[in-house]
């Protein structure tokens, strides 16, 4: 790092060499798509380049701050959340089966089923976004993309939605 704070773009390349393939598996592991991850640990090397000065070593490796660099970038991506998770036609349409697929899979709950009985208490949004994740396997993102929700709100019903259950098959 301290030939990276005088400048050295030689000593960047070698800690890109170094660290770049472990810092896109962390950022892939939270933003779940490759090309949003290289996003990430490039806008990180553009930083830590622009801030290797204020790099302290006393505070700890330059290994650990640029993955906290990475691992801040990364988060700050998701809260922003415009990129995230966008979807082409073809896969919104793969989802929309999807949904059909879960809501099959509520229909074929038998009447005197306790789960049947719990999701049906729920409000069809709830219900749906927790058949979406829990049956089909979807992400939030995800759900969020085929029900055409804001990602905060789905992620709200499905958490709010899961208590619920618990509360109701307790």
């Amino acid at each position: 790092m301290a030939r990276v704070a005088r400048g050295d773009k030689a000593a960047l390349g070698d800690l890109f060499a170094a660290e770049g393939g472990r810092l896109i598996a962390i950022a892939q592991r939270i933003v779940r798509r490759r090309d949003l991850a290289e996003e990430v640990v490039q806008d990180a090397f553009v930083s830590a380049w622009q801030r290797a000065r204020q790099f302290e070593r006393e505070r700890g490796s330059a290994r650990a701050w640029l993955t906290t660099i990475v691992r801040n970038r990364a988060l700050n991506l998701l809260r922003d959340g415009a990129r995230v998770e966008y979807h082409d036609g073809e896969t919104l349409a793969d989802m929309g089966d999807r949904v059909a697929d879960a809501e099959g899979a509520f229909d074929l709950l038998a009447e005197r089923d306790a789960l049947r009985h719990c999701l049906g208490r729920l409000d069809r949004q709830k219900r749906r976004a927790i058949l979406l994740c829990y049956v089909t396997g979807l992400n939030h993102g995800e759900v969020a993309a085929s029900l055409n929700a804001p990602l905060g709100t789905v992620k709200a019903w499905i958490r709010r939605g899961v208590v619920a259950l618990q509360e109701c098959l307790a």
